[in-house]
């Protein structure tokens, strides 16, 4: 199938982050034309992400290795870009930090979501330390409270700052892509990652919102608008039959809730939008992150990208033409594991990817 569009973009596969099939899921992704393969960071839902990635690596030649997400809480901003870079040596210039503020790898310990302004700081510091930059003591607040300064064990010498000394200057720097979906989190998104990924579902009416956002953002801080990369998250089941595909659509209510996280609605959304928006974040069950409530077909069609090939190639194209270069694909892709989700998966690797590929 010939491509197209002229705009170069990059189709992630989300995959579950299973340690024992990573390698055979990264290796089927590779095969299939994906650009690269996106794993979920929550420690009491899977094992180690970073043991994943570094799999993956060693199975695969081509494919981005990403982490989607990881968040600012669980890990120090040094031992965050350490493991990354890692993985940036190991698959020799491939992988991405993608990070947001974080789900539900914080709720499973307790936790809501990062106050914006750690991520914020955490970004500047994340950011110093792939650039092979130092941080000084007094901008790491991560362990704050946990230990005592290093100055109170009065030793002959101790280290003035803190940076990642084992990096090699010549080794291209793994990029940082920000999950965003409110107007504060994707300000602080454009002024300090490379990538914004926007969380707000396949509307082009938000998605475009969510852009000019970003890109007064970087005016307002003096920054090129056009300096960065824009992505987003998307919910994609290919199917032959529309209704068949909106009942198969699969973390829709884990990412538009993102919207709608602490009662307040972000963008443009229609009364009867916003009201299913609410609905969803009431009956959102983290322990299994899922919904009660089924939401409309107006909706999903909306917020989704479902149906046949060609609507899902339209759909996507649309959104492109908007400005976005990197997709990260939620829905029945790589590791599908029943009948129709894999025939689904099978549909869209066969008849859509191919038209974004060249």
């Amino acid at each position: 199938m010939q491509s197209v569009t002229n705009r170069q973009v990059e189709l992630i596969t989300a995959i579950r982050p299973h340690t024992r099939k990573a390698v055979d899921y990264a290796q089927r992704a590779e095969e299939a034309g994906w650009h690269g393969i996106g794993i979920l960071d929550n420690q009491n839902l899977c094992g180690d992400i970073y043991v994943s990635l570094a799999l993956a690596a060693s199975a695969t030649e081509r494919i981005q290795l990403s982490t989607d997400v990881t968040n600012p809480v669980t890990r120090h901003p040094a031992v965050a870009a350490g493991a990354i870079a890692s993985i940036q040596e190991a698959s020799e210039g491939r992988a991405v930090l993608g990070i947001g503020r974080g789900d539900s790898a914080l709720a499973f310990v307790g936790h809501a979501p990062a106050y914006v302004r750690v991520l914020d700081s955490y970004l500047q510091a994340l950011q110093a330390y792939l650039n092979g930059s130092s941080v000084a003591f007094d901008d790491l607040t991560h362990c704050r409270g946990l230990a005592p300064p290093v100055d109170t064990l009065n030793l002959a010498d101790t280290p003035a700052d803190s940076r990642l000394m084992w990096l090699n200057a010549q080794d291209k720097k793994v990029p940082v892509a920000v999950a965003a979906s409110g107007p504060r989190v994707i300000g602080t998104a454009a002024r300090h990652a490379d990538i914004v990924m926007f969380a707000l579902g396949a509307d082009l009416n938000r998605l475009g919102w969510g852009l000019e956002q970003a890109r007064t953002a970087r005016r307002e801080a003096g920054l090129d608008p056009d300096g960065i990369r824009y992505g987003a998250y998307l919910n994609i089941v290919c199917h032959p039959q529309l209704e068949a595909a909106r009942e198969m659509v699969q973390f829709l209510d884990t990412f538009v809730r993102f919207s709608v996280m602490h009662g307040k609605t972000h963008g443009p959304v229609t009364q009867a939008e916003k009201e299913v928006l609410t609905n969803l974040r009431k009956e959102y069950n983290m322990r299994d992150r899922t919904v009660s409530v089924v939401p409309p077909a107006e909706f999903v069609d909306q917020f989704a990208v479902v149906g046949p090939p060609e609507r899902c190639i339209r759909r996507i194209q649309e959104i492109v033409d908007l400005g976005i270069d990197r997709i990260v694909v939620m829905g029945p892709t790589v590791d599908a594991t029943d009948d129709e989700e894999t025939r689904c998966a099978e549909l869209l690797t066969r008849e859509v990817l191919p038209a974004f590929s060249g």
